[in-house]
């Protein structure tokens, strides 16, 4: 049974995880006085990057706890951090860019990742184990989507 309560000790570190991240950025937001925008918000506009996405190939790219993909970039359309357009070659496809403002606010989120990582080493988290961690949660992921191929069932 040693197995099962570290299977869901793993399971709540990741969601307790997720949630203090999402913590992080919301304190960063604060400090730079951006109340328009919240934390999920943030993490979603920071993945369009430089890209043109619609909401499907948004949702694709990344997981967000608990929200509406669909709902967050209305919202940050109204604030004026994305700029929505039609597909010039599918007239029924959306397609979501980063605005001047959305670019500011994704090199503040950038600029907090930097700081974070130049904190990381042999003191905090070094190199070696964050690799060691992300190589464990991408099993899990493969475990989870059934790409472990485990049984022919559910999981």
């Amino acid at each position: 049974m040693a197995v099962k309560a570290d299977y869901l000790q793993s399971i709540h570190l990741i969601e307790r995880l997720h949630r203090q991240f999402l913590e992080v950025v919301k304190s960063e937001l604060d400090r730079h006085g951006m109340r328009d925008i919240n934390n999920i918000q943030a993490v979603i506009l920071y993945n369009v990057a430089d890209d043109e996405l619609t909401v499907g190939e948004l949702t694709n790219r990344g997981y967000y706890l608990g929200s509406n993909v669909s709902y967050n970039v209305r919202k940050m359309v109204e604030n004026g951090y994305l700029i929505q357009e039609r597909s010039a070659h599918d007239r029924r496809s959306i397609r979501v860019r980063l605005s001047d403002k959305g670019i500011e606010l994704r090199n503040i989120v950038d600029a907090m990742f930097d700081r974070h990582t130049a904190r990381l080493g042999s003191d905090t988290v070094p190199v070696e184990d964050l690799n060691h961690a992300n190589t464990i949660l991408l099993r899990l992921e493969r475990f989870w989507s059934g790409g472990m191929g485990f049984g022919a069932g559910p999981l």
